[in-house]
């Protein structure tokens, strides 16, 4: 039997440019810890190699301080790295791939920057590599494996970074294409594929392994590798998705109609909110009492969590008569508090955001000023 652990789009080095220093700090650090936690697995599970289907590096001018890290961790498994150069980390003649050759290691480094077939386990297992030696080409690489032979007992594998033609959303079909039978006219056993974020059986026996720690929000099951079991050449494998992230970007869609339940319920849901970066949208309508208890909740929520990024734009304050009672003003005051008002009603006031704000302020400052902050 043959095993192998199939992981792709490592993308150590990406810059996490739109957070603060120090949240960025622990984003790109949990990316070598997230290669030791797959050579951990790889060792225990007596994986016969590890497949890195490409994007290892989130380019080729990441510094050889970061190459060194990455090498540490991938030193926890004591079998052979077949590392296939993406787009990302194209092998150009100069490129990263030419500087890790030069550093020093105790992981076994096969860098797939040919298209040719890679022996392993004595013939029994034989990785066809389509390398990326630009960061797109128009042409099918995998084309080649069609027309490799090998003994009738090796176990074919194909390993490659693109696009699957007619299976994957079109914006993400602009280069790199890879033929969606090309596992069954290659007759391979199992095409251990990179690109593409989330983890999905995109054809027969063919698998996007998606990026083992996540870097965005999509709903796309990203954060996995794949422990695949081949028994013999011509036999289904048995794949098996393994979680590997650390960290969960979750995308929540909210909506609050007269008060914040469902959102304090769908917090609470939250298995571990410090290693949580959520995108939060909120939409419906609330009270300025509620919008106050809103502001505070996601104020202690914004502590608890690793990261907040929060749209509101669809949720409009809606003040009723109790809320207006609160702001205890009488004579022109009052007055201009119900012009407010109606500008806040009107969706098609331009002045509407700033009505609904002004109407918050004066509300929050007179429950201040009252003594019922």
């Amino acid at each position: 039997m043959i095993r192998i652990l199939h992981t792709a789009d490592w993308q150590i080095g990406k810059p996490f440019g739109n957070f603060e220093p120090d949240r960025r700090g622990e984003l790109r650090a949990e990316r070598f810890a997230a290669v030791a936690r797959i050579a951990a697995l790889a060792e225990e599970r007596g994986c016969d190699a590890v497949l890195v289907a490409g994007d290892a590096f989130d380019d080729n001018t990441v510094p050889d301080r970061d190459l060194n890290r990455t090498l540490d961790a991938m030193a926890g498994f004591g079998g052979p790295w077949v590392m296939l150069p993406g787009n990302h980390d194209a092998a150009l003649s100069v490129s990263v791939w030419t500087r890790l050759r030069r550093l020093t290691t105790r992981a076994t480094i096969v860098v797939a920057d040919r298209p040719e077939p890679v022996v392993l386990k004595d013939g029994a297992l034989v990785i066809f590599p389509a390398p990326l030696t630009r960061r797109r080409e128009g042409a099918d690489l995998t084309e080649w494996f069609d027309h490799a032979a090998t003994p009738s007992s090796a176990v074919r594998v194909g390993l490659a970074h693109g696009a699957v033609l007619n299976r994957l959303p079109e914006k993400a079909e602009a280069g790199n294409p890879i033929a969606d039978d090309r596992a069954d006219k290659a007759k391979l056993d199992y095409l251990a594929l990179g690109d593409w974020h989330g983890f999905v059986e995109i054809a027969p026996r063919t698998v996007y392994s998606g990026t083992p720690e996540p870097d965005r929000y999509p709903a796309n099951a990203p954060g996995h590798v794949a422990i695949v079991e081949i028994d013999a050449p011509g036999v289904a494998p048995r794949i098996e998705r393994f979680r590997i992230a650390r960290f969960d970007w979750r995308s929540m869609d909210v909506r609050l109609d007269g008060g914040i339940g469902a959102l304090d319920d769908a917090l609470a849901a939250l298995a571990r909110p410090g290693e949580t970066l959520l995108e939060l949208t909120l939409s419906g309508s609330l009270s300025l009492r509620e919008r106050v208890r809103l502001d505070q909740a996601l104020a202690a929520w914004s502590a608890r969590l690793f990261d907040l990024r929060l749209s509101d734009e669809g949720l409009l304050d809606e003040p009723d008569e109790e809320d207006l009672d609160h702001i205890d003003v009488g004579g022109f005051v009052r007055v201009a508090i119900e012009r407010l008002r109606a500008k806040a009603a009107d969706p098609q006031d331009p002045e509407r955001a700033a009505a609904q704000l002004a109407l918050r302020m004066a509300y929050v400052e007179h429950r201040r000023l009252s003594g019922n902050d």
